[in-house]
């Protein structure tokens, strides 16, 4: 895909969901486009992030459908988990994933070159192979996407075997008996979570009070809750302080005194932005403390024509972010109008068992935003659909604005846990960012019987007229 090219309209550095979305979109608006990748286009996302862990979770939820056939009247005898055949599906959607993001990449004439690339001036990139000094190619306006590597901790020696990192845990072949998972995020939930499944004894410790901190506090309970039921051992508020080795297991060591023996520690403690080799300080942009590139609201560096997107910059670490600010960072160059993402109202998903997705403030945010709100709660133990498909462990929780007359204006928040909920979203997100009132919204007619129901009746409640609460 290289060719004798040299000048481009746009370069960008970095192949994962922000580096190559804003080279099929500058394409598409006609922009004469140069990418720059050192690994497999596709970026984390697609080899050691989103893609590969959602395989292993949906794994993990035929497991629960087979342990519970009997209950359907199905006779389907004891599964067993074959992590071979796990991994060897998992490459496969990984591999078809990868060999479509190449043909669009060609099909929309995007040259891709296969290196480091390194700032050496304003708006020249120098592409480096295998620690050799290559060609150097410009642009007119660059992009920088060069994502993140996970984070460790102090006291904690990654070695690949005993202690992994969440990149190494998604290749595992074989089930620790005992796992200790640091960090109880979005990532570390979700590992506990298919670990739990596949039969390990599974431990969370969290430095913060709660897990999900980032989530509504009643639909972390909802996870935790579950967790505990499923015999998941949560600690909460204690550090890690480091860990000995031995032959074939570790012992963590907390804060507090305990020591946890484990098969595997999996560190699931974030990701750090990865602007090592990009030579920022040749096209006089800094990187703050944390590794962050500072960027205005369209994108858009210190250095003038230069971009900064995904997990370079301190925003949601989203493939779905990343993908639109490169959509904004595009639209910039393009001279066209932009409106720049707002990060309050973006959509999460999280695919543990139960399944967290949420749109919006929280209860607590918008009371801290000064709203004056009311609140509605309805729980997946009274929908049809989820005693149908024998999955009622849930609630969705809806926040909306109280005006000072007492009526309800919009929708500021909407959180789930359960069933299905990452599918379910779409409304509530529509809901959220349309800024949609109360009113309108519980004059939406919902399918049945259906999960997502369950949000039009949490609306409707608002209204003083719920008909099942």
């Amino acid at each position: 895909m290289e060719d004798a090219k040299s000048h481009f309209d746009l370069v960008i550095v970095g192949g994962g969901p922000g580096g190559y979305g804003a080279a099929l979109y500058g394409a598409a608006a006609g922009l004469g486009v140069a990418l720059v990748e050192m690994g497999k286009l596709g970026g984390t996302c697609l080899h050691v992030g989103c893609i590969p862990a959602k395989e292993l979770l949906e794994t993990a939820s035929v497991l629960r459908t087979v342990r519970k056939a009997e209950e359907f009247g199905v006779k389907a005898g004891t599964p067993e988990l074959d992590m071979l055949q796990l991994m060897s599906r998992k490459q496969r959607v990984i591999d078809t994933l990868t060999s479509g993001v190449e043909g669009l990449l060609s099909r929309r004439s995007v040259t891709v070159f296969s290196g480091v690339g390194e700032l050496i001036g304003n708006k020249e990139i120098q592409i480096s192979a295998s620690g050799d000094s290559g060609r150097v190619i410009s642009g007119d306006n660059i992009i920088l996407a060069s994502g993140s590597k996970p984070r460790s901790i102090p006291g904690l020696e990654v070695d690949g075997t005993l202690v992994v990192t969440s990149d190494q845990f998604l290749s595992i072949t074989k089930v620790p008996s005992r796992a200790v998972i640091i960090g109880g995020g979005a990532i570390g939930v979700e590992f506990a979570s298919a670990l739990n499944d596949f039969g390990a004894t599974v431990t969370i410790v969290e430095a913060l009070p709660r897990i999900l901190a980032g989530c509504d506090k009643d639909i972390a309970k909802v996870v935790q809750r579950s967790f505990q039921k499923r015999g998941i051992d949560i600690r909460t508020g204690v550090l890690v302080e480091g860990h000995t080795a031995s032959t074939g297991e570790s012992t963590v060591l907390l804060n507090d005194g305990e020591k946890l023996e484990t098969d595997l520690v999996v560190v699931s403690v974030g990701r750090r932005p990865y602007p090592d080799l990009l030579r920022l300080e040749n096209a006089g942009i800094e990187a703050d403390r944390s590794g962050f590139v500072p960027v205005n609201e369209f994108c858009e560096t210190s250095s003038s024509g230069i971009y900064a997107i995904g997990d370079l910059i301190d925003t949601p670490q989203l493939a779905h972010v990343a993908f639109a600010e490169a959509i904004v960072a595009v639209k910039r160059i393009c001279s066209e109008k932009v409106t720049p993402v707002d990060y309050a109202k973006v959509p999460w998903a999280i695919y543990c068992h139960p399944e967290v997705a949420f749109a919006g403030l929280s209860e607590v945010e918008a009371i801290e935003a000064g709203y004056e709100i009311e609140v509605s709660k309805h729980r997946y133990s009274g929908n049809g659909r989820a005693m149908i498909v024998g999955d009622t462990d849930g609630l969705i929780k809806i926040v909306a604005e109280k005006l000072p007359d007492g009526t309800l204006g919009q929708i500021l928040g909407v959180h789930m846990a359960g069933p299905w909920v990452t599918e379910q979203l779409g409304q509530g997100y529509l809901a959220v960012n349309w800024e949609a009132t109360v009113a309108e919204v519980a004059e939406f007619v919902q399918p049945h019987p259906t999960l997502s129901e369950l949000f039009g009746e949490a609306v409707m409640s608002l209204t003083g007229r719920g008909l099942h609460a």
